[in-house]
C-alpha cells in the first residue's frame, strides 16, 4: 500500500472514530456543521474552481433543501427521507429554471444573476406566511434510519459524513471521466471544447445542477440537524461563505472543500468568542478578520490551502502515475475513410464581412483525399479566417462550404467534429493542469457515449480504458508515449503542438485542419513536425495546413493557396507557387 493511500486509511479511521471518543459535545456538533458545509463547496468546486462559473447563491439551494422537508414532516406529518427526494427534485426543477436563464451570461453578469436570485428567494421565504416568515419552522422530527435515531448529534454524525463522503467520491469520479474532462475545459477552453464536439452549454448545465443537488442535501441535513429552519441560514451572506470555503481550501480541488470547511467553521468559531472580548464590544468583527485573510490567501496561496499542502507535500509523497491498466482494450469505433483522390472539402466563394470589412472575399478551393494543402499568405491576408469559416467557428457571410458531399457552411464547429473534421489552434489551447494523456483523450469525446451519472457511480470504466488506449495510440503515432504523464503545462511549445495534433487524431478524423502549426518552433522542432505530417499523409489522411512559414510549407504540400488581402492570389503546386510573379511580390518580395 503506497504511503499515500496509507494517509488516506488513517483519516477515515479518525473520522470514523470520533464520535466514539470521550471527546466534547461541541467538536462533534463542530465537524457536523463542517460536513454538511463541505457538500455545498464540493459543488462549487466543480462550478466555480473546475467550470469557472461564480456563484454567490448556493445558500438559495440550501434552503430550498430544508424548507421543503419542513414543510413536508410538520404540516403534513410525511418522513424526512419522502422530503429528502421532494426537495432534490424542486431544486432540480428551480435549478434547470435558473440555469436556462443566466447561463448564457458571461463576465460579470452571471455573478450578478446569482445575487439576485439569492436574495429573491431569501426575501420570499423571509415575507411568507406559509413558510413562518422571519421565525421559520420549528419542531421538525429528528431522522431515523433502520428503526435506529439520529436525533443525538453523535448519531447524525455517520449520516453527515457519510453523504459528504459519498459526494467527494461521485465529483472526484466525475472529474476522472470523459463528461470531467469536458467540464475541465470550461474554464478556460471552452472553444477547444467545441471543435472536440463537446456542448459546453450541456456541461455548463450539468455542474450547476450537481452543484444545487448537493446543497439540497445539506439543506436537508442541516434542518434536521438543527430541528428548525428560518430565513437567516440561507441569505446572501451564507452563499459568500460557501465561496469563501471553497476558495480558501483550494476552489478546484475536491479535498480543498472540506479543508475550506473547516478551516473557516473553526477560525470563525474562535473569532466570534475572541474578537468581542479584545475589542470591548459586540458585533460581526470576524467578518473583517476572515477579509484579510482572504486577501492574504489570494496573495500567499492562491489556489488555496490544498494545493499548497500538496505541493509541500509532493516531495517525500510523489503523486504516482496513472496505472497503465488499458492494454488489450477494445478499439473505440471508427468511421468509413474516404477512398484516394475522393473529393473531401469544397470551398466555394466563401465570403466574411466584420462590418464594413470585408476579410474574406470568395475564395474557393478544394481538397481531395490523401492531399496536405497549405493554405498560405502574409500577415492579415484572411488565412485564420478562411480556416475558421471552415471549421465553424465563425458563420459565413456568403458562400458555402462542403464535406464528403454534404453542405456544413453554417453548422457549428461541433457538428462539423462530428462529421469528420478535427483541428488545431494558432495558439495552444490545452488544459494546463491535466496529463498529456488526458488532454489527448478528451479528442475522444464523440466516440465515446458514458455519462454523468455513470461516471459518477464508476460505471465506465471500460469505456475509459477503450479511451486512454486510444490517446496512447495516437500519441504513440506521433513519438510522444514516454511523455504521456507529464503534465501538459509543463511541456515546451514544440510538444505542446504535437499534442494537439495526437488530440485531433484521437477524433479519428477524415480532414485534419492544422492552423499554424509551426509558429514559434525552433528549426529542429519544425523538421519533427514535418515529419509527423508525413508519416500522416503516408497512412491516408488528409491535411490542410494554415501556415506563413514558406520553407516549412514548400516541403510537404501537394498543393497551395496564396491569398492576399482576403483574396485567393494564385493556387498550384509548391514548384508553381514559388515561380509566381505575384507571390514574390506579395509574399516572398520582388527581385532587384
Amino acid at each position: 500500500m503506497q504511503l499515500r493511500q496509507r494517509l488516506t486509511l488513517f483519516g477515515l479511521t479518525a473520522l470514523l472514530l470520533l464520535p466514539l471518543l470521550p471527546v466534547p459535545e461541541f467538536w462533534i456538533t463542530q465537524a457536523n456543521y463542517i460536513g454538511m458545509f463541505a457538500l455545498v463547496s464540493l459543488g462549487l468546486v466543480l462550478l466555480t474552481g473546475v467550470g469557472g462559473l461564480t456563484s454567490f447563491g448556493q445558500a438559495a439551494f440550501v434552503g430550498v433543501g430544508a424548507y421543503t422537508t419542513a414543510i413536508l414532516s410538520t404540516r403534513y406529518g410525511l418522513s424526512p427521507w419522502l422530503g429528502l427526494f421532494v426537495g432534490l427534485a424542486l431544486t432540480l426543477l428551480i435549478a434547470l429554471l435558473l440555469a436556462w436563464l443566466t447561463l448564457r451570461m458571461s463576465g460579470h453578469y452571471l455573478p450578478l444573476a446569482t445575487i439576485a436570485w439569492a436574495l429573491s428567494l431569501n426575501f420570499s421565504i423571509a415575507n411568507s406566511e406559509f413558510l413562518g416568515k422571519y421565525d421559520g419552522i420549528l419542531g421538525l422530527p429528528a431522522l431515523s434510519l433502520f428503526g435506529i435515531s439520529l436525533a443525538d448529534g453523535r448519531a447524525i454524525y455517520y449520516l453527515i459524513w457519510a453523504c459528504a463522503l459519498l459526494g467527494a467520491w461521485g465529483v472526484r469520479n466525475l472529474l476522472d471521466s470523459r463528461p470531467g474532462r469536458a467540464i475541465r475545459a470550461l474554464g478556460g477552453g471552452a472553444v477547444m471544447a467545441e471543435a472536440m464536439g463537446v456542448s459546453t452549454f450541456r456541461y455548463k448545465l450539468i455542474i450547476f445542477v450537481v452543484a444545487a443537488l448537493l446543497a439540497s442535501v445539506s439543506g436537508w441535513l442541516f434542518a434536521h440537524f438543527q430541528r428548525t429552519v428560518n430565513p437567516s441560514p440561507f441569505a446572501l451572506k451564507m452563499g459568500i461563505e460557501y465561496l469563501f470555503m471553497a476558495v480558501v481550501g483550494g476552489v478546484g480541488s475536491v479535498w480543498g472543500a472540506f479543508v475550506g470547511a473547516g478551516v473557516f467553521k473553526i477560525i470563525e468559531d474562535q473569532l466570534k468568542e475572541l474578537l468581542p472580548q479584545l475589542l470591548g464590544s459586540n458585533g460581526n468583527f470576524e467578518i473583517i478578520v476572515l477579509g484579510v485573510v482572504m486577501v492574504l490567501m489570494l496573495k500567499y496561496a492562491p489556489k488555496g490551502l490544498w494545493p499548497a499542502l500538496q505541493g509541500g507535500l509532493a516531495r517525500w509523497f510523489p503523486a504516482q502515475p496513472r496505472a497503465r491498466d488499458w492494454a488489450g482494450a477494445a478499439a473505440l469505433p471508427s468511421r468509413d475513410k474516404p477512398a484516394p483522390g475522393a473529393l473531401l472539402l469544397d470551398v466555394d466563394k466563401v465570403r466574411k464581412q466584420f462590418g464594413g470589412l470585408l476579410a474574406v472575399n470568395d475564395v474557393s478551393f478544394q481538397i481531395r483525399a490523401g492531399e496536405i494543402v497549405g493554405l498560405i499568405g502574409p500577415n492579415g491576408a484572411g488565412k485564420s479566417t478562411t480556416f475558421n469559416l471552415i471549421s465553424g467557428v465563425l458563420g459565413l457571410s456568403r458562400g458555402a462550404v462542403s464535406f464528403r458531399g454534404q453542405p456544413v457552411g453554417g453548422l457549428s464547429s461541433r457538428e462539423i467534429a462530428r462529421r469528420g473534421m478535427s483541428r488545431t489552434f494558432q495558439h495552444v489551447k490545452m488544459i494546463a493542469d491535466m496529463t498529456v494523456l488526458e488532454n489527448v483523450a478528451l479528442g475522444g469525446y464523440l466516440r465515446s457515449r458514458s455519462g454523468t451519472l455513470s461516471a459518477m457511480l464508476r460505471l465506465d470504466r471500460d469505456e475509459e480504458k477503450r479511451l486512454f488506449a486510444e490517446a496512447e495510440a495516437q500519441l504513440t503515432r506521433i513519438g510522444m508515449q514516454a511523455q504521456m504523464h507529464e503534465l501538459a503545462g509543463n511541456l515546451a511549445l514544440g510538444p505542446q503542438r504535437l499534442m494537439e495534433i495526437a488530440r485531433a487524431l484521437c477524433t479519428d478524423p477524415a480532414l485534419l485542419l492544422l492552423d499554424e502549426p509551426a509558429a514559434g518552433l525552433r528549426h529542429k522542432e519544425k523538421q519533427a513536425l514535418a515529419e509527423v505530417l508525413r508519416q500522416l499523409k503516408a497512412s491516408g489522411l488528409s491535411i490542410l495546413l494554415v501556415e506563413h512559414d514558406m520553407e516549412f510549407v514548400m516541403g510537404l504540400t501537394d498543393r497551395i493557396v496564396v491569398m492576399e488581402f482576403g483574396t485567393k492570389l494564385i493556387e498550384g503546386t509548391p514548384e508553381q507557387v514559388q515561380a509566381s510573379p505575384e507571390v514574390r511580390a506579395a509574399y516572398l518580395g520582388t527581385e532587384h
